[in-house]
């Protein structure tokens, strides 16, 4: 099977390119062109979705992974237009052309579609009503693959983070050399799921989709289970001392949205409903805690 991921020098993307390998030879695209170790990497701008549907037209791969995003949600308020043309113009032309070459299209969204005022883990038919730029810009891009014809799946996730690349975790044991006491949000709730286990989950629907039957749908693909991002800090540190990456846990404190203004609105319960993606493809992950202990231990094996 021929397999093109877009974006393959992300937290999702890195770890794509090791979940796909037993499907066979990987082209991968990177801003660079270059990623270590991978011949096969092409330079592609994302924000030009032009250049994006000409490389799949000239490889003809049997599946596109998209895991390339504008995934700044406070800058995407100064740049609505960057924000869009990535996460929905481009996400569009490479639907268009997926559906031309008859390509399948794995695509991945977010939990910023949804304004988080449920008091339930949110459904795929929930109603979707994004708080700020980059919750509509990536709702834009769900509907542009729906509209285009392509045989696709829309893998909506959230919190995620790894043990590469610019995320909570890392941030969290950053400051912890740094600050002996930190404040971090308690009344925003989520699942935090690891890049790999979205790879993984991503190879296996792969694995057990029918493609020349299947047209595709819309999943909820999160880890099991929920907290806060102050308990996700607290058991960053916990597991951290634990593994001896730090020799000490912060003092953290638990303070509310309104104490921590950001420009763009978060919304207040990310928690996503992944009971379609077990009962339709036999998919469930565990709970976020054995991924968090995951992540450290692969931070601390180096």
């Amino acid at each position: 099977m021929s397999i093109l991921v877009l974006g393959a020098n992300g937290q999702v993307g890195f770890e794509l390119l090791r979940a796909l390998s037993p499907f066979g030879p990987i082209d991968c695209t990177s801003r660079s062109g270059r990623l270590p170790g991978l011949a096969r990497c092409h330079a592609l701008d994302i924000a030009d979705p032009e250049a994006a549907a000409t490389l799949i037209e000239r490889l003809r791969p049997r599946v596109v992974v998209n895991s390339a995003a504008y995934t700044a949600v406070d800058r995407a308020e100064d740049e609505p237009e960057l924000a869009f043309r990535v996460n929905a113009e481009a996400v569009g032309a490479v639907a268009v052309a997926c559906a031309r070459q008859q390509a399948w299209l794995l695509h991945y969204s977010t939990d910023y579609v949804f304004p988080g005022d449920s008091t339930r883990p949110w459904r795929e038919e929930d109603a979707t009503a994004p708080l700020g730029v980059y919750g509509a810009s990536k709702r834009a891009g769900e509907l542009a693959v729906q509209s285009s014809g392509c045989a696709h799946f829309i893998l909506r996730t959230a919190w995620v983070y790894a043990a590469r690349g610019q995320n909570f975790l890392r941030t969290m044991l950053r400051l912890a050399g740094e600050r002996p006491q930190l404040s971090v949000v308690a009344d925003q709730r989520g699942a935090p799921t690891p890049a790999r286990w979205i790879a993984a989950a991503t190879a296996a629907l792969l694995a057990r989709t029918d493609l020349d039957s299947h047209q595709g749908e819309l999943l909820h693909l999160t880890a099991a289970g929920e907290c806060s991002w102050h308990d996700f800090a607290c058991a960053i540190f916990e597991e951290a001392v634990a593994a001896g990456l730090i020799a000490a846990a912060p003092e953290v404190r638990a303070i509310g949205t309104a104490n921590y203004p950001t420009k763009a609105k978060r919304p207040a319960y990310s928690r996503l409903d992944n009971a379609r993606l077990q009962q339709r493809h036999g998919l469930a992950l565990p709970d976020w805690r054995i991924g968090l202990q995951q992540v450290i231990a692969e931070l601390a094996g180096g």
